[in-house]
């Protein structure tokens, strides 16, 4: 199947229209060339964009696919009909079925990021994040009752990324803490963690791959040795299971999939999942 150029047109940061995208053409085996055009927002803007796209389906020969999540009804029409492309209109797609349905008409609201300031899931996205920054990698273990979940694992096993997602994308205060050699040899929990055992998730990975992990940090230590991965990931899933920890391994699960258990798991009580 040959390549094509795949743009991303969005009268806000493109997010959306990015993500679906991205999930679409995962489907198919191709590597594409993205190109990104956010804040797409006016007339003159949308015919430059047009003309781009016009531009690249001449010089390539084939139509690029086209992306779009754009409210403005002049703005997406110079798109989707000046443009030689492939245009998914993907508002469209799910808004006026949903309008017809409802019986009323959408807020046509330009972007997700509108009016922040006002926004109190926006507000408490900001408060998640600055919550498992402060609390990353076992730095705090003060107000861990206000955290909605607390990571722990072994060192580089993508308990960081977990948490900043959650608290980026979903609001999640999450916290995390290191599990080591001193913790296994005591044969319990920390004490900081102790009373919110509830709140636990455990990330485990496979000792090789966390060998591989740990030797671009620091190759050739007693840290990234293959025995001592082995040892260390053996003593954490023993105390997660001793301590009715639940857990899953990292190895071959995206960040998204790892939050996604989680968020199931743990049904903070604003959630609904």
């Amino acid at each position: 199947m040959p390549n094509r150029t795949v743009f991303f047109v969005s009268d806000g940061t493109g997010i959306t229209a990015e993500t679906f995208g991205n999930s679409i053409l995962a489907q198919f085996p191709a590597k594409h060339r993205h190109v990104r055009r956010p804040f797409i927002d006016c007339v003159e803007k949308a015919q430059q964009v047009a003309d781009e796209i016009a531009a690249t389906a001449q010089r390539e020969g084939k139509r690029p696919i086209v992306f779009i999540t754009l409210v403005n009804e002049d703005v997406r029409r110079i798109v989707k009909e000046s443009t030689q492309g492939l245009v998914l209109d993907m508002f469209n797609t799910f808004v006026e079925p949903l309008e017809a349905e409802f019986g009323v008409k959408s807020n046509h609201r330009v972007g997700r990021f509108s009016d922040v300031a006002k926004s109190e899931e926006y507000n408490d996205r900001i408060e998640a994040i600055n919550f498992s920054l402060a609390h990353d990698d076992g730095q705090s273990a003060r107000n861990l009752e206000s955290a909605d979940v607390i990571l722990v694992g072994v060192s580089r096993s993508g308990k960081t990324p977990t948490s900043l997602y959650l608290a980026m994308q979903h609001g999640i205060k999450a916290a995390n803490y290191p599990l080591i050699p001193e913790d296994f040899e005591r044969g319990q929990l920390p004490s900081s963690l102790a009373p919110h055992k509830r709140k636990c998730f455990g990330l485990s990975i496979d000792p090789e791959r966390l060998c591989q992990i740990r030797n671009e940090r620091r190759p050739d230590s007693k840290y990234a040795a293959l025995e001592n991965c082995r040892w260390e990931v053996r003593q954490a899933e023993a105390m997660m299971r001793r301590e009715g920890i639940g857990w899953l391994s990292s190895t071959h699960k995206s960040i998204e999939e790892i939050a996604t258990t989680i968020l199931r798991d743990i049904r903070p009580d604003r959630l609904i999942y």
